[in-house]
């Protein structure tokens, strides 16, 4: 079974996340997918001078919180006491990792992503948040889904995680509402010119600070989180992201 956007959102092939199963922060093991490998490989296209996506709204970051803009025309707002890394390289766009306070990776913005997407198999899932994100949609882009924050799960409730087969992930997809008892791996990324972007990361309770008993299965530990004020921080920190405001 395949499973596709539209031919637009095919053109860039949105990634396979079926969690990114891997460690938070490395940004190989990040877009790794589930039982399918996919390949996450910088762009070559040469950067867009098309209008970028949307509206900036607002750019007035929250109390007690800063603004980080990248190079390639994206802002988020963020907890003052975290931090932002740009590390940079020779790949091409942007590679930002956000930890907390006490240095924890909280989530990873990645931009100029081309990859590829199959649903090869389906699997029980849960959606725990969702927001759309009008700020981050294409001028043009009716006949598209608008992409939207969501926190979400794949896998037995039963299973340990995070694991290829059991993974929770919070970031911006462009993937539909799913219907029915099983969905296809998650596809956590957006357009972006030239090509894709996520911003995001994988639940995990190694990290992420959840309430309860450690002992409790790890679906269940995500459905915790999701009360969190760390949880909280971090949605609202993904769902600022936007243009960044024309210098001028």
């Amino acid at each position: 079974m395949t499973r596709t956007l539209s031919a637009a959102a095919a053109a860039i092939g949105l990634n396979l996340l079926l969690g990114g199963c891997g460690v938070p922060g490395q940004p190989s093991e990040a877009a790794r997918s589930g039982d399918t490998p996919s390949t996450v490989a910088p762009s070559t296209t040469a950067p867009s001078t098309k209008q970028q996506p949307g509206s900036a709204p607002s750019t007035t970051a929250p109390s007690g919180w800063k603004t980080f803009t990248t190079s390639d025309g994206l802002s988020f707002d963020y907890p003052a006491d975290w931090t932002v890394r740009d590390p940079g390289g020779a790949l091409g766009g942007v590679f930002v990792d956000v930890s907390n306070a006490e240095g924890k990776p909280m989530a990873q913005l990645r931009t100029n992503i081309v990859t590829g997407a199959e649903c090869t198999g389906q699997y029980p899932y849960q959606v725990y948040d969702s927001q759309p994100l009008q700020a981050l949609t294409e001028p043009g882009a009716a006949d598209r889904p608008a992409p939207r924050y969501v926190f979400e799960s794949r896998g037995d409730g039963t299973d340990p995680g995070p694991t290829q087969s059991t993974t929770a992930r919070y970031g911006i997809t462009m993937m539909p509402d799913e219907s029915g008892p099983l969905a296809c791996p998650m596809f956590h990324l957006f357009l972006w010119p030239p090509s894709g972007a996520l911003f995001g990361s994988t639940y995990d309770p190694a990290h992420n600070r959840t309430p309860g008993d450690p002992a409790l299965a790890y679906l269940e530990k995500a459905r915790l989180y999701k009360d969190t004020a760390e949880y909280r921080d971090i949605r609202k920190m993904i769902t600022s992201l936007r243009p960044a405001k024309a210098p001028g």
